[in-house]
């Protein structure tokens, strides 16, 4: 680990980030709250680990039609970030996709797939990541079964020309991802090294939050077969927000964002990795 940092302010609105994005430099950075909100700020790093926060700012989130989004329509989930700087993210309550051209600009929403609409509730579209070359990625968090692996659901590139044009339709494929219980999907990041990153959580009253980190290659899509890279059993917050950056030692680095869940029990925390 190359630090962890906790963050904190006085807006009311600030806490919730389930979902995270990073430029290619490692330092700006785009959150998502699931109250509908983003934050955007530069992380700066002492020595090489994470130290601090600056430029930070809290934007509202908004519907295709410019208004703030609010009750299921602001359950944003995941983030990512496409090579024009583009963001998109991926919903839960009322499960879809929408791209941001940038944090305050309306949203255009994408492709709603059918299989959206028969996820679980509360259970939605929770991570989302984006290929070098594109392709949207996104996991809901639970598949309907113990012994059933999750969805994953992809919107390749060549789809952008329908979603322009308010396609409602459902160019989304479909793989999966093996369930390996009791952890559950919370974010995802396709890394400079081209690998699926998912990061998973559990939760018990008397163990608090467990984390787990798995790596698929896409090279096995539609069948990704995932490997454990790190579990950790307590001890860690309620880590939801992957991204990830290479750094100038041409090693790749994970950032997690925990989510408070506006309890003031919870905080809201960066942590870094280092993968060897």
């Amino acid at each position: 680990m190359l630090g962890a940092l906790a963050l904190s302010a006085d807006h009311p609105r600030f806490g919730g980030f389930s979902g995270l994005a990073l430029d290619p430099d490692g330092a700006g950075f785009t959150a998502v709250s699931d109250r509908g909100w983003f934050l955007t700020g530069r992380l700066t790093r002492d020595g090489g680990a994470l130290s601090g926060v600056t430029d930070a700012r809290l934007h509202p989130m908004r519907d295709p039609r410019g208004r703030a989004v609010a009750g299921d329509q602001a359950d944003a989930e995941g983030l990512a970030q496409g090579a024009d700087g583009a963001l998109f993210v991926s919903f839960e309550g009322d499960a879809r996709v929408w791209r941001y051209a940038h944090p305050d600009a309306p949203a255009v929403a994408l492709p709603v797939a059918p299989a959206f609409r028969r996820l679980q509730r509360n259970s939605g579209l929770e991570a989302l990541a984006i290929t070098h070359d594109g392709a949207l990625l996104t996991i809901p968090e639970r598949s309907g079964a113990l012994d059933r692996p999750f969805p994953v659901f992809r919107l390749d590139p060549d789809s952008d020309s329908d979603r322009r044009q308010g396609a409602l339709d459902s160019d989304w494929r479909q793989g999966a991802l093996p369930r390996d219980p009791p952890f559950l999907p919370t974010g995802a990041d396709v890394a400079p090294d081209g690998m699926l990153y998912v990061l998973e959580r559990d939760f018990s009253w008397l163990g608090g939050f467990s984390t787990r980190l798995r790596r698929a290659s896409l090279a096995d899509w539609p069948a990704l077969r995932p490997e454990t890279l790190f579990t950790q059993r307590g001890g860690l917050d309620n880590m939801e927000g992957l991204a990830s950056w290479r750094d100038d030692s041409g090693a790749v680095r994970l950032v997690m964002i925990a989510d408070d869940n506006f309890s003031p029990l919870q905080r809201t925390v960066l942590m870094e990795l280092r993968l060897e």
